[in-house]
């Protein structure tokens, strides 16, 4: 059992980025991942404020520490408009947002 908990940890550390992560973002679409889209539109390591899409894993955000709800909004409205623009794709969140999401 430890065998396969070690090789899930060590699959899961050069899948996703370490650190503070708001987790997968988006829902994939039926016909594609939504991490493939994102990085294809060109969007890893793109950065609001201390929120940022990360450089490792285009479905993931990172937390920088003292990061805004509305820099976070925006980062999802820029990933989702750039994603169907290109690719016209829809991109459903895969988070619920709670709380006040503006300035």
């Amino acid at each position: 059992m430890s065998v396969k908990i070690e090789q899930f940890s060590e699959r899961r550390k050069s899948s996703q980025p370490p650190g503070a992560s708001m987790g997968s973002m988006f829902k994939n679409p039926d016909d594609d991942y939504a991490g493939r889209l994102i990085e294809a539109a060109g969007l890893k390591g793109t950065r609001i404020g201390n929120a940022e899409i990360s450089k490792i894993h285009g479905n993931f955000f990172i937390n920088h520490g003292e990061t805004k709800a509305s820099d976070v909004r925006k980062l999802i409205d820029l990933t989702r408009k750039t994603v169907k623009e290109k690719f016209n794709a829809e991109l459903e969140l895969e988070i619920e947002l709670i709380g006040e999401w503006h300035d």
